[in-house]
Protein backbone atom coordinates (compact mmCIF):
# COMPACT_ATOMS: atom_id res chain seq x y z
CA UNK A 1 0.00 0.00 0.00
CA UNK A 2 2.90 2.04 0.99
CA UNK A 3 4.45 1.44 -2.35
CA UNK A 4 0.72 2.80 -4.22
CA UNK A 5 0.44 5.96 -2.31
CA UNK A 6 3.99 6.60 -3.51
CA UNK A 7 3.31 5.80 -7.47
CA UNK A 8 0.26 7.95 -6.81
CA UNK A 9 1.98 10.96 -5.20
CA UNK A 10 -0.20 10.52 -2.25
CA UNK A 11 2.62 11.88 0.56
CA UNK A 12 0.28 13.79 3.23
CA UNK A 13 -3.24 12.41 4.53
CA UNK A 14 -5.60 15.10 3.87
CA UNK A 15 -8.11 15.66 6.76
CA UNK A 16 -10.95 12.67 5.86
CA UNK A 17 -8.08 10.46 5.33
CA UNK A 18 -6.43 10.98 8.46
CA UNK A 19 -9.89 10.75 10.00
CA UNK A 20 -11.28 8.22 8.73
CA UNK A 21 -8.64 5.52 7.95
CA UNK A 22 -6.91 4.58 11.64
CA UNK A 23 -11.06 4.13 12.42
CA UNK A 24 -11.86 1.98 9.07
CA UNK A 25 -8.23 -0.36 10.17
CA UNK A 26 -10.27 -0.99 13.43
CA UNK A 27 -13.64 -2.72 11.43
CA UNK A 28 -15.94 0.66 13.06
CA UNK A 29 -19.09 1.89 11.20
CA UNK A 30 -18.02 5.75 10.07
CA UNK A 31 -20.25 8.14 8.50
CA UNK A 32 -17.98 10.97 6.86
CA UNK A 33 -18.85 14.53 5.88
CA UNK A 34 -16.26 16.70 3.80
CA UNK A 35 -16.62 18.48 0.88
CA UNK A 36 -15.97 17.40 -3.04
CA UNK A 37 -12.31 17.19 -3.58
CA UNK A 38 -10.78 16.21 -0.17
CA UNK A 39 -9.79 12.71 -0.71
CA UNK A 40 -12.52 10.77 0.47
CA UNK A 41 -12.05 8.34 -2.39
CA UNK A 42 -8.78 7.25 -1.24
CA UNK A 43 -9.95 7.76 2.44
CA UNK A 44 -12.70 4.30 2.27
CA UNK A 45 -10.49 3.01 -0.51
CA UNK A 46 -7.35 2.46 1.48
CA UNK A 47 -9.13 0.70 4.65
CA UNK A 48 -10.55 -1.98 2.29
CA UNK A 49 -7.79 -2.74 0.11
CA UNK A 50 -5.50 -3.28 3.54
CA UNK A 51 -8.26 -5.38 4.45
CA UNK A 52 -8.86 -7.59 1.58
CA UNK A 53 -8.68 -11.12 1.82
CA UNK A 54 -6.88 -12.91 -1.19
CA UNK A 55 -9.14 -14.48 -4.01
CA UNK A 56 -8.49 -17.55 -2.59
CA UNK A 57 -9.67 -17.21 0.97
CA UNK A 58 -12.88 -15.17 -0.29
CA UNK A 59 -14.53 -16.35 -3.69
CA UNK A 60 -16.78 -13.61 -4.12
CA UNK A 61 -16.97 -10.29 -3.28
CA UNK A 62 -15.54 -8.33 -0.82
CA UNK A 63 -16.52 -4.75 -0.81
CA UNK A 64 -19.55 -2.99 -2.56
CA UNK A 65 -19.40 0.83 -3.44
CA UNK A 66 -22.46 2.71 -4.56
CA UNK A 67 -22.35 5.65 -6.23
CA UNK A 68 -24.92 8.20 -7.87
CA UNK A 69 -23.62 8.45 -11.60
CA UNK A 70 -22.09 6.06 -13.97
CA UNK A 71 -18.80 9.01 -13.97
CA UNK A 72 -18.37 8.69 -10.56
CA UNK A 73 -18.50 4.71 -10.74
CA UNK A 74 -15.82 4.23 -13.00
CA UNK A 75 -13.65 7.28 -11.36
CA UNK A 76 -14.16 5.02 -8.00
CA UNK A 77 -12.82 2.17 -9.84
CA UNK A 78 -10.18 4.09 -11.74
CA UNK A 79 -8.55 5.13 -8.31
CA UNK A 80 -8.81 1.63 -7.13
CA UNK A 81 -6.49 0.38 -9.93
CA UNK A 82 -3.71 3.36 -9.17
CA UNK A 83 -4.02 2.28 -5.28
CA UNK A 84 -3.52 -1.21 -6.22
CA UNK A 85 0.17 -0.57 -7.88
CA UNK A 86 2.26 -3.41 -7.82
CA UNK A 87 -0.91 -6.24 -6.69
CA UNK A 88 -3.52 -7.97 -8.44
CA UNK A 89 -7.04 -6.74 -7.08
CA UNK A 90 -10.11 -7.50 -9.07
CA UNK A 91 -12.23 -4.28 -9.25
CA UNK A 92 -15.71 -4.52 -11.55
CA UNK A 93 -17.76 -1.25 -12.15
CA UNK A 94 -20.94 -2.20 -13.16
CA UNK A 95 -23.46 0.69 -13.97
CA UNK A 96 -26.62 0.96 -17.30
CA UNK A 97 -25.86 2.47 -20.41
CA UNK A 98 -23.52 -0.83 -20.86
CA UNK A 99 -24.35 -3.91 -21.96
CA UNK A 100 -24.73 -6.31 -19.27
CA UNK A 101 -23.48 -9.47 -21.04
CA UNK A 102 -20.07 -7.60 -20.54
CA UNK A 103 -20.66 -6.97 -17.06
CA UNK A 104 -21.68 -10.59 -16.15
CA UNK A 105 -18.69 -12.29 -18.04
CA UNK A 106 -16.26 -10.33 -15.66
CA UNK A 107 -18.30 -11.02 -12.64
CA UNK A 108 -17.65 -14.21 -13.70
CA UNK A 109 -13.96 -14.73 -13.59
CA UNK A 110 -13.76 -13.52 -10.17
CA UNK A 111 -14.41 -9.92 -8.97
CA UNK A 112 -13.48 -8.56 -4.88
CA UNK A 113 -14.55 -5.15 -5.06
CA UNK A 114 -17.91 -3.87 -6.72
CA UNK A 115 -18.13 -0.03 -7.99
CA UNK A 116 -21.68 0.61 -9.04
CA UNK A 117 -24.90 2.67 -9.33
CA UNK A 118 -28.21 0.99 -7.56
CA UNK A 119 -30.42 0.37 -10.21
CA UNK A 120 -27.79 -1.72 -12.16
CA UNK A 121 -26.47 -3.63 -8.76
CA UNK A 122 -30.10 -4.51 -8.13
CA UNK A 123 -30.28 -5.67 -11.33
CA UNK A 124 -27.87 -8.25 -11.56
CA UNK A 125 -28.61 -9.16 -8.08
CA UNK A 126 -32.22 -10.33 -9.58
CA UNK A 127 -30.47 -12.08 -12.52
CA UNK A 128 -28.56 -13.94 -9.46
CA UNK A 129 -25.13 -12.63 -10.70
CA UNK A 130 -24.25 -11.08 -7.64
CA UNK A 131 -24.36 -12.96 -4.55
CA UNK A 132 -22.67 -11.53 -0.74
CA UNK A 133 -22.17 -14.37 0.70
CA UNK A 134 -18.43 -12.76 1.23
CA UNK A 135 -19.21 -9.61 1.38
CA UNK A 136 -17.78 -7.27 4.74
CA UNK A 137 -17.88 -3.63 3.21
CA UNK A 138 -20.27 -1.88 2.13
CA UNK A 139 -19.76 2.29 1.12
CA UNK A 140 -22.61 4.73 0.25
CA UNK A 141 -20.31 7.09 -1.34
CA UNK A 142 -22.20 10.48 -1.98
CA UNK A 143 -24.87 9.45 0.01
CA UNK A 144 -26.68 12.47 0.15
CA UNK A 145 -26.36 13.37 -4.11
CA UNK A 146 -28.10 9.61 -4.33
CA UNK A 147 -30.98 9.86 -2.07
CA UNK A 148 -31.14 13.51 -3.78
CA UNK A 149 -32.05 11.57 -6.91
CA UNK A 150 -34.31 8.56 -5.65
CA UNK A 151 -32.44 5.84 -5.28
CA UNK A 152 -33.46 5.35 -1.53
CA UNK A 153 -35.71 2.79 -2.20
CA UNK A 154 -32.90 0.77 -4.28
CA UNK A 155 -30.30 1.28 -1.59
CA UNK A 156 -32.64 -0.01 1.06
CA UNK A 157 -33.61 -3.04 -0.96
CA UNK A 158 -29.40 -3.81 -1.71
CA UNK A 159 -28.69 -2.95 2.19
CA UNK A 160 -31.44 -5.28 3.54
CA UNK A 161 -29.71 -8.24 1.25
CA UNK A 162 -26.54 -7.62 2.19
CA UNK A 163 -25.03 -9.24 5.48
CA UNK A 164 -26.03 -7.75 8.66
CA UNK A 165 -22.35 -8.68 10.34
CA UNK A 166 -20.67 -6.18 7.49
CA UNK A 167 -18.68 -2.47 8.07
CA UNK A 168 -20.61 0.27 6.37
CA UNK A 169 -19.10 3.75 5.53
CA UNK A 170 -20.92 6.70 4.64
CA UNK A 171 -19.59 8.84 2.39
CA UNK A 172 -21.43 12.28 2.32
CA UNK A 173 -20.78 16.65 1.50
CA UNK A 174 -23.70 17.07 3.24
CA UNK A 175 -26.36 15.02 6.56
CA UNK A 176 -29.31 15.86 6.31
CA UNK A 177 -31.98 13.73 8.28
CA UNK A 178 -33.05 11.54 5.44
CA UNK A 179 -28.88 10.54 5.64
CA UNK A 180 -29.22 10.03 9.43
CA UNK A 181 -32.61 7.96 9.09
CA UNK A 182 -30.40 5.70 6.79
CA UNK A 183 -27.80 5.89 8.77
CA UNK A 184 -29.37 4.61 12.36
CA UNK A 185 -31.21 1.65 10.35
CA UNK A 186 -28.08 0.10 8.70
CA UNK A 187 -24.86 1.08 10.42
CA UNK A 188 -23.99 -0.35 13.42
CA UNK A 189 -22.96 2.53 16.11
CA UNK A 190 -21.58 4.51 13.62
CA UNK A 191 -18.54 7.31 14.47
CA UNK A 192 -19.23 10.32 12.73
CA UNK A 193 -15.96 12.62 11.21
CA UNK A 194 -17.42 16.16 10.02
CA UNK A 195 -14.43 18.17 8.29
CA UNK A 196 -16.91 20.29 6.37
CA UNK A 197 -15.96 23.90 7.17
CA UNK A 198 -19.66 25.74 8.47
CA UNK A 199 -18.96 28.12 5.48
CA UNK A 200 -19.82 25.61 2.39
CA UNK A 201 -18.05 28.28 0.13
CA UNK A 202 -14.22 26.77 -0.93
CA UNK A 203 -11.97 29.23 0.17
CA UNK A 204 -9.71 28.96 -2.79
CA UNK A 205 -12.89 30.01 -5.60
CA UNK A 206 -13.60 33.42 -5.85
CA UNK A 207 -17.48 33.58 -6.44
CA UNK A 208 -19.14 36.73 -8.99
CA UNK A 209 -22.42 37.03 -10.29
CA UNK A 210 -24.07 38.62 -13.33
CA UNK A 211 -27.06 40.26 -13.38
CA UNK A 212 -28.77 39.54 -17.20
CA UNK A 213 -31.69 39.09 -19.02
CA UNK A 214 -32.40 35.94 -20.25
CA UNK A 215 -32.25 36.69 -24.09
CA UNK A 216 -28.43 38.16 -22.86
CA UNK A 217 -26.94 35.17 -21.29
CA UNK A 218 -25.35 33.36 -24.01
CA UNK A 219 -23.50 36.59 -25.37
CA UNK A 220 -22.76 36.96 -21.99
CA UNK A 221 -21.54 33.64 -21.54
CA UNK A 222 -19.40 34.41 -24.95
CA UNK A 223 -18.03 37.53 -23.72
CA UNK A 224 -16.82 36.25 -20.38
CA UNK A 225 -15.14 33.66 -22.19
CA UNK A 226 -13.60 35.67 -24.34
CA UNK A 227 -11.94 37.96 -21.29
CA UNK A 228 -11.46 35.01 -18.86
CA UNK A 229 -9.37 32.59 -21.29
CA UNK A 230 -9.95 29.23 -19.30
CA UNK A 231 -7.46 27.11 -18.38
CA UNK A 232 -11.17 24.56 -18.79
CA UNK A 233 -14.42 25.58 -18.07
CA UNK A 234 -17.66 23.97 -16.98
CA UNK A 235 -20.67 25.30 -18.47
CA UNK A 236 -23.90 24.35 -16.18
CA UNK A 237 -27.57 24.54 -17.20
CA UNK A 238 -30.81 23.11 -15.51
CA UNK A 239 -32.16 20.82 -18.70
CA UNK A 240 -30.96 18.45 -21.00
CA UNK A 241 -32.67 20.46 -23.88
CA UNK A 242 -30.80 23.65 -22.63
CA UNK A 243 -27.51 22.27 -22.36
CA UNK A 244 -27.86 20.61 -25.96
CA UNK A 245 -28.98 23.78 -27.04
CA UNK A 246 -25.56 25.79 -25.49
CA UNK A 247 -23.42 23.33 -26.45
CA UNK A 248 -24.51 23.75 -30.80
CA UNK A 249 -24.07 27.31 -30.44
CA UNK A 250 -20.71 27.42 -28.67
CA UNK A 251 -19.67 24.26 -31.12
CA UNK A 252 -20.29 27.27 -33.67
CA UNK A 253 -17.65 29.49 -32.31
CA UNK A 254 -15.03 26.74 -30.90
CA UNK A 255 -13.75 23.28 -31.79
CA UNK A 256 -13.21 22.63 -27.87
CA UNK A 257 -16.24 22.12 -26.37
CA UNK A 258 -18.36 18.75 -25.79
CA UNK A 259 -21.43 18.56 -23.66
CA UNK A 260 -22.93 15.70 -21.37
CA UNK A 261 -26.32 15.12 -19.67
CA UNK A 262 -28.37 12.08 -18.38
CA UNK A 263 -29.94 11.31 -22.16
CA UNK A 264 -26.53 10.68 -23.75
CA UNK A 265 -24.97 6.97 -24.69
CA UNK A 266 -23.17 6.05 -21.86
CA UNK A 267 -20.08 5.74 -24.48
CA UNK A 268 -20.30 9.02 -25.51
CA UNK A 269 -20.52 10.09 -21.99
CA UNK A 270 -16.76 7.82 -21.41
CA UNK A 271 -15.29 9.55 -24.44
CA UNK A 272 -16.02 12.88 -23.01
CA UNK A 273 -15.62 12.57 -19.53
CA UNK A 274 -12.20 11.28 -21.15
CA UNK A 275 -11.71 13.99 -23.20
CA UNK A 276 -11.75 17.02 -20.43
CA UNK A 277 -9.44 14.59 -18.24
CA UNK A 278 -7.05 14.56 -20.98
CA UNK A 279 -6.88 18.05 -21.60
CA UNK A 280 -8.81 17.70 -24.98
CA UNK A 281 -11.59 19.90 -24.26
CA UNK A 282 -11.11 23.66 -23.10
CA UNK A 283 -15.04 23.71 -22.09
CA UNK A 284 -17.63 21.35 -21.06
CA UNK A 285 -21.75 22.28 -21.01
CA UNK A 286 -23.03 20.10 -18.62
CA UNK A 287 -26.20 19.44 -16.24
CA UNK A 288 -25.66 18.33 -12.87
CA UNK A 289 -24.89 14.65 -13.86
CA UNK A 290 -21.26 15.88 -13.38
CA UNK A 291 -21.85 18.37 -10.11
CA UNK A 292 -20.81 15.82 -7.60
CA UNK A 293 -17.85 13.87 -7.11
CA UNK A 294 -16.32 13.88 -10.10
CA UNK A 295 -12.62 14.72 -10.24
CA UNK A 296 -11.13 16.65 -12.77
CA UNK A 297 -8.25 19.23 -11.50
CA UNK A 298 -8.04 20.79 -14.12
CA UNK A 299 -11.04 23.01 -14.02
CA UNK A 300 -10.24 26.62 -13.84
CA UNK A 301 -13.43 28.14 -13.95
CA UNK A 302 -17.12 27.53 -13.05
CA UNK A 303 -19.83 29.44 -15.11
CA UNK A 304 -23.63 28.82 -14.02
CA UNK A 305 -25.51 29.59 -16.86
CA UNK A 306 -28.52 28.99 -15.23
CA UNK A 307 -28.60 29.36 -11.73
CA UNK A 308 -29.39 25.71 -10.17
CA UNK A 309 -32.22 25.07 -8.26
CA UNK A 310 -31.08 23.99 -5.09
CA UNK A 311 -28.30 25.99 -2.60
CA UNK A 312 -26.61 22.62 -2.36
CA UNK A 313 -26.31 21.91 -6.53
CA UNK A 314 -24.44 25.27 -5.81
CA UNK A 315 -21.77 24.52 -3.31
CA UNK A 316 -21.41 21.02 -5.39
CA UNK A 317 -20.58 22.42 -8.58
CA UNK A 318 -18.74 25.29 -7.61
CA UNK A 319 -17.00 22.33 -5.97
CA UNK A 320 -15.39 21.43 -9.23
CA UNK A 321 -13.11 23.90 -9.26
CA UNK A 322 -10.57 24.58 -6.66
CA UNK A 323 -9.68 21.31 -5.74
CA UNK A 324 -6.92 20.01 -3.77
CA UNK A 325 -6.03 23.44 -2.71
CA UNK A 326 -6.31 24.91 -6.13
CA UNK A 327 -7.63 28.41 -7.27
CA UNK A 328 -10.49 28.63 -9.27
CA UNK A 329 -13.28 31.20 -9.67
CA UNK A 330 -16.62 30.46 -10.30
CA UNK A 331 -19.54 33.02 -11.93
CA UNK A 332 -23.31 32.24 -11.89
CA UNK A 333 -25.54 34.02 -14.27
CA UNK A 334 -29.11 35.67 -12.64
CA UNK A 335 -32.03 36.83 -14.16
CA UNK A 336 -33.83 39.77 -12.98
CA UNK A 337 -36.55 37.76 -11.23
CA UNK A 338 -34.18 35.37 -9.53
CA UNK A 339 -33.02 37.95 -6.94
CA UNK A 340 -34.20 35.54 -3.84
CA UNK A 341 -33.25 32.59 -5.07
CA UNK A 342 -29.37 34.04 -5.24
CA UNK A 343 -30.03 35.40 -1.87
CA UNK A 344 -30.48 31.60 -0.55
CA UNK A 345 -27.57 30.71 -2.28
CA UNK A 346 -25.54 33.49 -0.18
CA UNK A 347 -27.55 32.40 3.15
CA UNK A 348 -26.54 28.84 2.34
CA UNK A 349 -22.81 29.58 2.21
CA UNK A 350 -22.70 32.35 4.30
CA UNK A 351 -21.03 34.75 1.80
CA UNK A 352 -22.00 37.52 -0.65
CA UNK A 353 -21.16 36.97 -4.53
CA UNK A 354 -19.65 39.80 -6.12
CA UNK A 355 -21.08 41.56 -8.35
CA UNK A 356 -19.54 41.79 -12.18
CA UNK A 357 -20.19 42.83 -15.33
CA UNK A 358 -18.86 43.58 -18.41
CA UNK A 359 -19.24 46.43 -20.39
CA UNK A 360 -18.22 47.55 -24.17
CA UNK A 361 -17.03 44.87 -26.90
CA UNK A 362 -19.00 42.51 -28.82
CA UNK A 363 -17.94 39.05 -28.61
CA UNK A 364 -17.34 38.01 -32.41
CA UNK A 365 -15.96 34.95 -33.67
CA UNK A 366 -12.27 35.72 -34.23
CA UNK A 367 -11.83 36.26 -30.50
CA UNK A 368 -13.56 33.33 -29.02
CA UNK A 369 -11.21 31.09 -31.57
CA UNK A 370 -8.21 32.88 -30.19
CA UNK A 371 -8.88 32.65 -26.77
CA UNK A 372 -10.00 29.20 -26.30
CA UNK A 373 -8.38 27.59 -29.40
CA UNK A 374 -4.65 28.42 -28.60
CA UNK A 375 -2.70 26.61 -26.21
CA UNK A 376 -4.03 26.76 -22.98
CA UNK A 377 -2.37 28.86 -20.47
CA UNK A 378 0.39 27.75 -17.92
CA UNK A 379 -2.12 28.41 -15.64
CA UNK A 380 -5.79 29.63 -14.80
CA UNK A 381 -5.78 33.44 -14.83
CA UNK A 382 -7.28 34.81 -11.44
CA UNK A 383 -10.34 37.73 -13.32
CA UNK A 384 -9.95 41.28 -12.11
CA UNK A 385 -12.14 41.61 -9.21
CA UNK A 386 -14.83 44.36 -10.30
CA UNK A 387 -15.34 47.21 -8.10
CA UNK A 388 -17.44 46.31 -5.35
CA UNK A 389 -19.01 47.88 -2.02
CA UNK A 390 -22.08 47.49 -0.36
CA UNK A 391 -24.08 48.56 -3.34
CA UNK A 392 -26.20 45.24 -4.17
CA UNK A 393 -27.60 44.37 -7.52
CA UNK A 394 -30.24 45.12 -9.63
CA UNK A 395 -32.53 42.39 -9.18
CA UNK A 396 -35.47 41.57 -7.72
CA UNK A 397 -35.29 40.13 -4.21
CA UNK A 398 -38.11 39.01 -2.37
CA UNK A 399 -40.93 35.92 -2.63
Amino acid sequence: MLDSLKQARYDTPTQIQAGLIPLALQGIDVIGQARTGTGKTAAFLVPILERLKSSRDAAGPQALILTPTRELAVQVRDEADKLTYGRRVHCVAIYGGKPIRGQIEKLERGAQIIVGTPGRVLDHMSRGTLKWDDLWCVVLDEADRMLDIGFRPDIEKILRRCPSERQTFLLSATVPPPILHLARRYMREPQSLNFSPQNLAVETIDQYYFTVEPEKKFELLVRLLIREKPHQAIIFCRTKRGTERIYQRLSKLTKRVECIHGDMQQTSRDRVMGMLRGGKLRLLVATDVVGRGIDVTAISHIINFDIPQFCDDYVHRVGRTGRMGREGVAFTFVEPEQGYELTRIEQRINQLLKRDEIRGVEAVRPQIVQALEGAPPAEAEKPKPPPFGSRRPPVRRGM
